[in-house]
């Protein structure tokens, strides 16, 4: 087996291929004053290919995966996987109005025709049960990452200490927080958002009694922070003495980090499926679990 990837996620690519114990090759790549890719593979290549891409930044990604996993096809690749920790185009999986591309099934059936197997972590998919539904040929695996951060959560406070409750932001959430507490006995709660705009959300509590804990809202991913820091200051409000964050894919933008602070979150966590600042849990180990089949 030989691990493709771009430089820019050498870091997980490094991990990974660790963990596999196959060899790592990087993708050159060059870009043209218009903007256009070139992509350089090294040839000629084993039968068996991994290419790690995730889709943080998708529309470009999404061209550099046409290029590299056609170019392996030429170069003798003759079973091509993707490892995709963040899959972006989820989000949209019916016609909300007249008109608009449902750009679920449409993504994921051009990534399951370039690949014989596609590799993700918690994909955000609302309503469908798996990726078999909208990639062809049963192509994808979906992995969790959320008992990952729950082990790390739990690991943070020391032997004998309260635990924290774990909050998540809004009722998608649930599925995060009840697979973070499985195996750490860490209990949780949900909340309910209302969205009006990518950065106009409200975030209701349940009615419960958590003044004086400490808390960690936990969610799959991040981006404006914004659902973050309103679920942070109804926390707060209500009394709890302290609040954390942790995310599987930190696709923070460039304020993010310091609005979330400004709101009160002490400390921010997330796995290295999108490459951060705030990584300290890695998913390479939960990756070649299943690309060995374990």
């Amino acid at each position: 087996m030989l691990l493709l990837a771009f430089a820019d996620e050498h870091d997980l690519a490094a991990k990974l291929a660790a963990e596999l114990g196959c060899r790592l090759a990087t993708i050159a790549e060059h870009r043209f004053p218009d903007g256009e890719i070139k992509l350089t593979l090294p040839s000629p290549l084993l039968e068996q290919v991994v290419v790690l891409r995730g889709l943080q930044q998708p529309n470009e990604r999404l061209v550099q995966l046409l290029l590299a996993a056609k170019t392996a096809r030429r170069l003798g690749a003759r079973h091509l996987a993707l490892v995709s920790p963040y899959l972006a185009y989820m989000r949209q999986d019916i016609e909300f109005h007249p008109g608009e591309a449902i750009s679920q099934p449409i993504v994921a059936g051009f990534l399951g025709e370039l690949f014989e197997r596609v590799v993700t972590v918690d994909p955000h998919l609302h309503r469908i049960a798996s990726l078999d539904e909208v990639m062809p040929g049963s192509r994808g695996t979906a992995l969790s990452a959320a008992p990952l951060l729950g082990a790390w959560i739990a690991a943070q406070w020391p032997a004998g200490a309260t635990l924290p409750l774990l909050a998540g932001p809004d009722e998608e959430a649930d599925q995060w927080v009840r697979a973070a507490g499985e195996r750490t006995g860490l209990q949780g709660f949900v909340c309910r958002k209302t969205r009006r705009g990518d950065r106009d959300v409200e975030v209701e509590l349940p009615d419960i009694d958590i003044a004086g804990r400490e808390i960690v809202l936990i969610d799959d991913v991040a981006s404006t922070g914004h659902t973050l820091v309103q679920a942070a200051r109804a926390l707060l409000k209500r009394g709890v003495a302290v609040v954390d964050a942790a995310v599987v894919h930190a696709l923070f933008d460039r304020d993010a980090v310091t609005r979330l602070h400004d709101a009160g979150i002490r400390r921010i966590w997330s796995t290295d499926a999108v490459p951060h600042a705030s990584n300290v849990v890695s998913i390479a180990p939960l990756l070649a679990a299943a690309l060995r089949g374990d």
